[in-house]
Parts: structure tokens; sequence; C-alpha cells
């Protein structure tokens, strides 16, 4: 079920929802991004709708995979779906949309779909900063002052390692990060914007020689780094706008976020 693109570079943005993931941790049956954030609204249902108000024109791409059929069945034909059959990791599941979306767009800007809280306000910033600075790469990154109390759900998200001269060299996921490098408290929410050629270039080039055995896509950030390409970046220190839905405590902590801050 796929919506037709134009077969040529358009200006409108390319923007990319990770949604295959089962979610293991959720401990449910129906895949982690059809999961409830407020009445009948679901975890990807709350970021589209967020989606739907930014200023630049647009094309979303869904990646489907754990009962895909569902979320294609709840979210309609307004979106392009992409099937991620197997699940190997971020940077294999947008690989999957190379055929469909590569030469077709200038620009990708990358979400995941168990992000509900995304705003139109960032999803702009970052596309603003990209476009300004005609950009190959560029990243929101979240600066925190600890891990504690509301904090600690992003404990485990993978840390920004800059360099003397505060360029962005890598992203070290939690459970490969050194115990130097868990304390650092940037940490990457996963937001990436990228130019179209250089994207499906190096997406191959990347290994899953890692804890889990996946393609992570953050290990674009390195090859852009050895290859000498400025990585821009735009920082948040928004604690709310982040949380990325994992557990059923997660799930609740997100519910609760809802009702008293109006996201």
């Amino acid at each position: 079920m796929k919506k037709n693109i134009a077969m040529t570079t358009n200006s409108k943005t390319s923007l990319i929802i990770l949604a295959g993931g089962k979610g293991t941790r959720m401990k449910q049956e129906i895949p982690k991004v059809l999961s409830l954030i407020k009445n009948d609204t679901c975890l990807i249902e709350n970021l589209l709708n967020n989606i739907k108000k930014i200023k630049y024109e647009h094309d979303i791409s869904i990646i489907v995979g754990f009962k895909g059929e569902n979320v294609i069945k709840k979210l309609g034909n307004d979106y392009s779906y992409i099937w991620q059959r197997e699940q190997l990791g971020t940077g294999h599941a947008v690989q999957q949309a190379e055929s469909e979306l590569k030469g077709k767009y200038k620009n990708h800007l990358i979400l995941y779909g168990d992000t509900p809280f995304i705003s139109q306000k960032t999803i702009e910033n970052i596309l603003d900063i990209h476009q300004k600075k005609d950009s190959i790469f560029t990243i929101l990154t979240l600066k925190l002052d600890n891990f504690t109390d509301l904090n600690s759900c992003y404990q485990r998200f993978g840390r920004i390692v800059r360099g003397e001269n505060e360029e962005l060299l890598k992203i070290v996921e939690f459970k490969d990060a050194s115990e130097e490098e868990k304390k650092i408290k940037e940490v990457n929410p996963a937001i990436f914007c990228i130019k179209d050629e250089w994207l499906w270039k190096n997406l191959e080039k990347i290994s899953n020689h890692n804890q889990q055995d996946e393609y992570y896509l953050t290990d674009l950030i390195a090859l852009a780094h050895d290859q000498n390409i400025k990585i821009n970046s735009a920082v948040s220190n928004d604690n709310l706008e982040f949380i990325g839905i994992n557990t059923i405590d997660q799930l609740n902590l997100a519910q609760k976020i809802n009702l008293s801050n109006g996201y």
C-alpha cells in the first residue's frame, strides 16, 4: 500500500518514521507504536499530528515490521509504507527505504514512531539549521543536568561524544559505552536530517559488530567524521519532549505527562 511518489528529486522533505519494532519490553501483542497515549490516540498518531503542522512541504514514509498490517490499518492511506521483514536494527530499517526513496528527495528527516512528544517547533528547528547551512548531516541532541528522577528515562540513550573543539565525533550506544562515556550528559534522541546521496552511499558501510548484532543508524556519525564532514547539531534542553516508550512504566509516565502538559 504505497502512495505514488514522483521519480525526480522534488522540493519536499522526506520524513522517514521507524515503526517496525515489536517492543519486547512492553509485554504486549501489538506493535509498540500503537500503544495508546490518550483516549484512542496512539504513540505514532500523536507524533504524526505534530508533524502535520510543520511549515515544510513533506512526504511521510513509515517503516513497518512486527504486525505492520495493524499499523497500516490504524493510520490509513495518507502515508507510504515500507516493510522491514527482519528486525536487524535501525540502520537496516532505513536501508529498506532506499529503492523507494533514493534520488527522489534532497533530504531525509528520520524519526522514531515511539517518541510521541516531538514538537512542530523541534522538527522545524532541525530542518531550518540543515537547510540554512546546506548541511550534509544534522542531528538533534539533548543536554541534561543529570539522570535522576524524570531524567532517568534517558539513562540508556546513546551518548554524544565531542572532540576538543566541540565537534561531534560519534554517538556511542549505551550498551557499548565505557563507564566514562556513560557519564556524558548529552544524549541522542535519534532525530537525524541527512542529504539523500550521502545517506544511501554510507548506509551500506555500517556493520553489526556490536553487543546487539544490529546495524545502528548512529554509526553514520563516525563515518561522517572519518570523511571530515561537519555534523551540525540542534541542541535542546527539554527533558519531556524526547521521552521514548520502551516499557509499560514509561508508557504510564507518558500518559501522565500528556495529561498535565498538553503534549
